[in-house]
């Protein structure tokens, strides 16, 4: 059965329950659970939504429902699921007749007798090896073609609805920031990103030409998706063009912003662009509108000039109305900010439903607090590069980079949450490859620590990949966590859904890192 095939049935099993989801805690979920809700709602399928952001609490809101929930596979269907031994092969087995037995007092009959059965018996080992090996290659094949690792769940929920004609425009607006996420979070290649974008812009043609000819396309509650190049900026149409400049990772890791030096750079360089400094330094909707007409040309030629040859990126935006534009960026980066709130009144939950509400049109308001809040955090997180790199808190382990942030540290509870750490370690790493005159550093991943709970003595730790061009972004931090915390019985809590990320005794910290080095090395 082609998986397309499998998601269509599977949605048609799932009208007749009653359908518990399951959300985990990041925007492409989000996006994905936007998707499934407008499809439930239009077959009027009753649902509970059930926010988890870890292993822990999926399995106790699995227990709790665990009398709803029905497995949705008949007895007599026939999954392939291939054997054990198919995939894998203990190599121990192979070496137990390796090693050859003693011939001392044989007669040479037996011994040429013996030699001649071993010979055979090797050969036929080495047929069989040849043998699995080419099953093993086709199993994986097989598995890999279907294989959903890199591919966002809102995606794949779009193409649920497409496949079922009950697309709607909010549904691809949803699908459009899940695909962003994954790219804002490096967790896609720029190879299957633009990819996407373009499997997307052609929906987005589709849906346009659907709705040029209604009535309500020009009115003032008309939503209209667009692609376009837009500017490699974070947030800039909702801020300050210099607020955004220095507070973008990719702007302000190759002009070294930290440093006296980089900000020269960035004097000249919008000198270079042509942009008197009060004009950038005030929002974008107050800038000149004749300053604005040509500025991502502008930008964009100046930037060749100074290295920055992507300052540009094949993206999508939104207008609500005629007053109310967004980025897919900065959908992903408000909703981000609003699902790690630092606000002490809301809980996870609080975080989550308002980042959720805040996917929707008719929560606009919720939309731009967000975008304060990721204003805040974006902030947060370049003055923590600074500090770090300007102290040296980054120090090479051997086959890594490592670097803790301080109890005491500004904003350092913000990044005891394992987004908000990984966007930092991500950053962080992007800069120090650019700073670091040191040519073997600059292919190492990077390990970094936030303290997480002073009571008990815990901190926060993410294994970030090498910053490279050629990364298939697949991290292997997380089964080296769990084989270094084995090896040295370290209290560790792997119960966030990205197992990169993990919970760690301080007091376990030093033993835990000489296993890694051990490990990796």
């Amino acid at each position: 059965m082609f998986v397309s095939d499998f998601r269509k049935e599977f949605y048609e099993v799932v009208q007749s329950q009653r359908v518990l989801l399951f959300v985990a805690s990041d925007v492409d979920a989000l996006c994905a659970c936007k998707i499934l809700q407008a499809l439930f709602q239009c077959d009027h399928v009753p649902y509970t939504l059930v926010p988890v952001s870890g292993w822990q609490e999926l399995e106790t809101a699995f227990l709790e429902h665990k009398e709803q929930i029905k497995l949705l596979i008949k007895q007599d269907d026939d999954l392939e699921v291939p054997a054990y031994d198919d995939l894998f092969r203990d190599e121990e087995e192979d070496e137990e007749h390796s090693g050859n037995e003693s011939d001392e007092g044989s007669e040479p009959s037996e011994k040429r007798t013996r030699l001649e059965e071993e010979i055979v018996e090797r050969t036929m080992k080495r047929r069989q090896r040849r043998e699995w090996e080419a099953r093993r290659r086709d199993i994986l094949f097989d598995y890999e073609q279907y294989e959903y690792h890199g591919t966002s769940s809102a995606m794949l929920m779009f193409d649920l609805a497409w496949m079922m004609s009950k697309d709607l425009s909010d549904m691809l607006w949803w699908a459009i920031v899940g695909l962003t996420d994954q790219w804002v979070q490096d967790k896609i290649t720029q190879m299957k990103y633009v990819t996407d974008v373009g499997v997307l812009q052609r929906h987005v043609s589709r849906h346009s030409h659907r709705h040029q000819d209604e009535e309500h396309a020009l009115s003032v509650d008309c939503m209209r998706i667009s692609f376009e190049y837009d500017l490699r900026l974070a947030l800039y149409q909702h801020w300050s063009l210099h607020d955004s400049l220095c507070n973008t990772c990719y702007t302000a890791a190759r002009f070294k912003l930290w440093s006296l030096h980089g900000q020269k750079r960035l004097q000249e360089f919008l000198a270079d662009v042509g942009l008197p400094l009060k004009q950038v330094k005030q929002k974008f909707q107050s800038m000149d509108i004749s300053l604005k007409e040509n500025l991502r040309e502008m930008i964009e030629e100046s930037a060749n000039k100074f290295g920055m040859k992507d300052m540009r990126i094949q993206t999508f935006s939104i207008h609500f109305g005629f007053k109310h534009k967004f980025l897919a960026s900065d959908v992903v980066f408000a909703t981000m900010a609003l699902m790690e709130s630092p606000e002490k009144d809301g809980s996870g939950t609080d975080n989550f439903i308002q980042a959720l509400d805040s996917l929707s049109r008719s929560n606009l308001d919720k939309l731009y607090h967000g975008l304060e809040l990721a204003k805040q955090q974006l902030r947060a997180t370049q003055q923590t590069i600074a500090s770090c790199l300007c102290t040296n808190l980054i120090i090479s382990q051997g086959p890594f980079l490592y670097c803790s942030l301080m109890e005491g540290t500004p904003d350092v509870m913000l990044f005891s949450k394992p987004a908000s750490l990984s966007l930092l370690s991500r950053h962080l790493l992007k800069s120090f490859v650019c700073w670091t005159k040191n040519r073997r550093c600059k292919l190492l991943p990077l390990v970094m620590a936030a303290p997480l709970s002073v009571e008990q003595g815990t901190v926060t730790m993410v294994g970030i990949p090498p910053e490279t061009d050629s990364s298939d972004k697949k991290n292997f931090f997380g089964r080296a966590f769990e084989k270094a915390a084995e090896s040295t019985n370290s209290w560790t809590m792997h119960n966030h859904f990205d197992l990169s990320v993990i919970e760690l005794k301080a007091e376990d910290r030093s033993k835990f890192l000489d296993a890694l080095v051990s490990l990796l090395s």
